[in-house]
């Protein structure tokens, strides 16, 4: 059974609900683009729409990843922190939006499944407090701020490519 089959309630309804609603605000905020547009750098940076979709996804996949297995799983895939926030060759804004509904769905079904108490040790990284252990709860908390930060700034990117707003 999946999350969308499943009625979830409480604290899981609550983690789901938001961060479906900052998901769905990324998207809303890349439709009708092409993918010419989603490619588009609108400041000195390589960060663009169809970029920020990529990151969102890739952060979502791999704590995801985390909340199961910890550090190890985490890191499992080596990441391509070069072209993390850029759209590459053969990349579509199409391709990218299917590859983060499979990874959201997948997230979800995690929401309704997983001891939200599980607490794994963070990876080291220099961004981290070493020795901190977060729980998938926590984890949790911090896809919807990672997603809301990045639905932020790509509304931003958006009205400077073509004039649109989502949120504003």
């Amino acid at each position: 059974m999946t999350t969308s089959e499943q009625v979830l309630t409480g604290e899981r309804a609550d983690l789901a609900q938001t961060l479906t609603r900052h998901r769905d605000f990324l998207r809303q905020t890349v439709r009708g683009l092409t993918d010419e547009q989603a490619a588009a750098r609108s400041t000195v940076s390589e960060l663009c729409l169809g970029g920020l979709v990529k990151h969102v996804a890739t952060v979502e996949e791999r704590w995801a990843r985390f909340m199961v297995g910890g550090a190890e799983a985490m890191q499992a895939e080596p990441l391509d922190w070069q072209n993390a926030f850029r759209m590459t060759e053969g990349e579509t804004l199409a391709g990218l939006l299917d590859r983060y509904a499979g990874i959201a769905a997948r997230t979800d079904e995690l929401i309704g499944t997983l001891d939200l108490d599980t607490v794994w040790p963070l990876p080291q990284a220099p961004w981290f407090e070493p020795g901190v252990s977060w729980s998938a709860r926590r984890v949790l908390l911090h896809m919807i701020a990672e997603t809301a930060q990045h639905a932020g700034h790509a509304d931003i990117l958006r009205e400077s490519i073509d004039g649109a707003k989502t949120m504003g």
